[in-house]
């Protein structure tokens, strides 16, 4: 697919950090009503793994030569699906969209040959206000296969105290200096996930990785019960720039879901958060997920506040 006339493209840099979040933000406003990424997180898109921007980024410029579009593909692990992100300046820069959602696929393609596979699936995010990004996903073959809830809730008047847990129920902070608790967590954070359709495993040392001297583990939590881990809440700053504390994965194991271990869990979170200043808590749920307790955020003050359809295309590796 061909750029429309006097409209070029080049690769993105970290110079270029400035010009893209401008992008970012003008996209995220249309799409959500604010901006919802910092420089921060501009250039920890563009050195993360697996991410080359000489080959894996796109800008997309106007006629006047001003950035109006950023293409980009995320794929952490190396593993499983390919995420792609096509922001446009919705005012100025729509005519972007297709022509560099087609060249990220072809990407796609390239990144399926250098990994050896005969194919890669390819998924593109949409929100509500955004009819026409869907209509081109649609036109490139694309099929809605799931839907994600933000939920949120206000933490002001929150008691400074959790409430008593369940009999039997303890919660308490990871203890981040102690790598057996570390493992700990992560064991009950992998068995918890492994009924969830998208899951993709990482051992020990991989997931340990992604984490660094910046995490504040004091948001993150460990449920007992009888002394005996049950379930873990991770924490994460996306909400950050709304004041909003995020859990980011709350797991409870198999046995010990809808006895008040999720509750207790979330109650600590909100009264950290709370204890911080954050304003609100808020959560993202796969509705497609059959244990995703949507009971248990209600029941907990958190509602539904925006949805987020995803889209899927399998890619064949190129040549």
């Amino acid at each position: 697919m061909t750029l429309p006339a006097a409209w070029t493209t080049r690769r993105s840099t970290l110079d270029d950090v400035p010009v893209i979040l401008a992008v970012v933000h003008a996209a995220d406003t249309f799409a959500i009503g604010y901006p919802d990424f910092s420089a921060e997180d501009v250039a920890e898109c563009l050195t993360a793994p697996n991410f080359d921007p000489a080959v894996d980024s796109w800008l997309g410029l106007d006629p006047d030569a001003a950035v109006v579009a950023w293409a980009t593909v995320d794929n952490p692990t190396g593993k499983g699906r390919e995420f792609v992100e096509v922001y446009v300046d919705p005012d100025r820069g729509s005519a972007l969209r297709a022509p560099l959602l087609d060249r990220q696929l072809a990407r796609v393609g390239e990144r399926a040959a250098e990994r050896g596979l005969p194919s890669l699936t390819v998924r593109c995010a949409a929100y509500e206000p955004e009819e026409q990004w869907r209509k081109i996903l649609l036109d490139a073959g694309f099929a809605l296969v799931k839907r994600y809830v933000r939920m949120s809730r206000p933490l002001a008047g929150l008691p400074a105290a959790p409430p008593a847990p369940p009999t039997g129920v303890t919660v308490r902070p990871v203890r981040a200096d102690d790598e057996a608790d570390l493992r700990t967590f992560h064991r009950v954070y992998d068995i918890a996930f492994r009924d969830t359709l998208d899951y993709e495993p990482q051992d020990y040392a991989a997931w340990r990785a992604r984490f660094g001297a910046d995490t504040a583990w004091d948001e993150w939590w460990v449920a007992e019960v009888d002394g005996e881990p049950a379930g873990v809440l991770q924490s994460s700053g996306q909400g950050l720039d709304q004041n909003e504390g995020w859990v980011k994965n709350l797991a409870v194991l198999p046995e010990w879901r809808r006895r008040g271990v999720g509750a207790a869990l979330l109650a600590h979170a909100f009264a950290g958060y709370a204890a911080k200043g954050r304003a609100s808590a808020g959560l993202g749920v796969d509705l497609t997920n059959l244990t995703a307790p949507l009971s248990l955020y209600r029941s907990v003050g958190l509602r539904e506040v925006r949805a987020v359809d995803m889209y899927e295309l399998v890619i064949k590796a190129a040549g």
